[in-house]
C-alpha cells in the first residue's frame, strides 16, 4: 500500500525493528480518524492486565481492556459492531464503529445486551501529526495495509493478529513472524 493510500480504516502494522517499544513492538493499530488535523488509532492487540470491570467496578461484566496507545491512558475508549444500540457512533469501515454514548454502553452492558464479540475496549490512544507519521512510514516503523481483518478487530482471537500480518506480507516477513520479541533471546 502507498502512503497515498493510507487513511480511516487502514491499519498499521510495526515493522520487526521496532524493538524495546513496550507500546509499538509488534503492534497492529487500526486508524480511526486521518486528516490534516492528525491522525488517531487504537493497538489491537495489546491486552492490559485487567478487565472493563475492575476499571468500573458496577459493570460486572469482565470484559478484556487493550492499551490503545500512549496518549490519554487515564481514558477509556471503545470499538464496536453495533450502532444502532449505541448512538453518536462514528464509522470506521466494515462494519466497525468508534465511541458513542457510554451511559448507553453501560446499561446495555447492564442488561446482557452487548456481548464481548461486538465491543472492544482501550485505554489511551495512538496519535500523530499527518507529518509525523509519514515520517515514521518512511523510516521504515511502519507498513500500511487495507484492513482485511475486521472480523478480528473485536474478537479473542486478536492476539495473533501481528503474526498474521506478517505472514500475509511474506517474504522476509514471514521469517520474523516467529522470531522472538527480543532477538537476544534466540
Amino acid at each position: 500500500m502507498k502512503i497515498t493510500e493510507l487513511n480511516k480504516g487502514s491499519l498499521l502494522v510495526s515493522e520487526p525493528n521496532i524493538i524495546g517499544d513496550e507500546s509499538f513492538s509488534r503492534s497492529v493499530v487500526l486508524l480511526t480518524e486521518y486528516d490534516d488535523n492528525g491522525i488517531v488509532g487504537f493497538i489491537l492487540n495489546k491486552p492490559l492486565q485487567f478487565t472493563l470491570n475492575d476499571l468500573i467496578p458496577e459493570i460486572e461484566l469482565e470484559l478484556p481492556v487493550f492499551q490503545g496507545g500512549p496518549v490519554e491512558m487515564d481514558n477509556l475508549y471503545f470499538l464496536h459492531s453495533i450502532p444502532d444500540l449505541i448512538p453518536n457512533s462514528h464509522l470506521i469501515a466494515d462494519n466497525i464503529y468508534w465511541g458513542g454514548d457510554f451511559q448507553r454502553v453501560h446499561q446495555l452492558i447492564s442488561d446482557d445486551k452487548i456481548t464481548g464479540e461486538e465491543i472492544k475496549f482501550f485505554l489511551g490512544y495512538s496519535g500523530w501529526h499527518k507529518d509525523q507519521l509519514l515520517q515514521e512510514i518512511n523510516e521504515h516503523s511502519w507498513i500500511i495495509k487495507p484492513n482485511t481483518s475486521s472480523d478480528l478487530i473485536l474478537s479473542d482471537e486478536i492476539h495473533g493478529l501481528w503474526k498474521k500480518e506478517m505472514l500475509e506480507l511474506g517474504g522476509s516477513y514471514k521469517l520474523w513472524s516467529n522470531a522472538p520479541e527480543n532477538p537476544s533471546y534466540n
